[in-house]
């Protein structure tokens, strides 16, 4: 299990990731929607949104995609969180109850096509998903 940083974007991750990989180098793993197995979920106008970024360098290891929450306009502040990856269900479970303790749940822990997910902002205002 591990903690990174995790960037949203409101449909230009592709962009800002190939930029990135430019400028830092290293393997960019990028899934659209309509690369994704939740391809027909979507309409057409968001196949092309990012599900899942990844860039590995030497130097930085961050993920993104382009789902800011629906309830959310991007500005500052709200464009990264705490991103806890890896690990098993039971610790991702006990780390999610932990530190939903005061949060607001946006997402609550549930299996997915991708694997358990879940998403909150804990009771000091820090947005943290979870995906094992």
């Amino acid at each position: 299990m591990q903690i990174s940083t995790y960037l949203l974007f409101d449909g230009n991750c592709a962009p800002a990731f190939a930029f990135y990989q430019q400028v830092f180098g290293g393997e960019l793993q990028l899934t659209t929607v309509g690369e994704s197995p939740m391809q027909q979920a979507f309409p057409p106008a968001l196949q092309t949104r990012v599900v899942h970024a990844r860039l590995i360098s030497p130097l930085l290891d961050i993920a993104a995609s382009d789902w800011l929450h629906p309830t959310e306009q991007p500005k500052p502040g709200n464009l990264m969180c705490l991103y806890v990856n890896g690990g098993n269900a039971e610790e991702t479970t006990r780390l999610f109850q932990q530190l939903s303790l005061a949060a607001t749940v946006t997402d609550p822990l549930s299996q997915q096509p991708f694997g358990l997910y879940g998403a909150l902002n804990d009771a000091f205002g820090v947005r943290w998903m979870f995906h094992a």
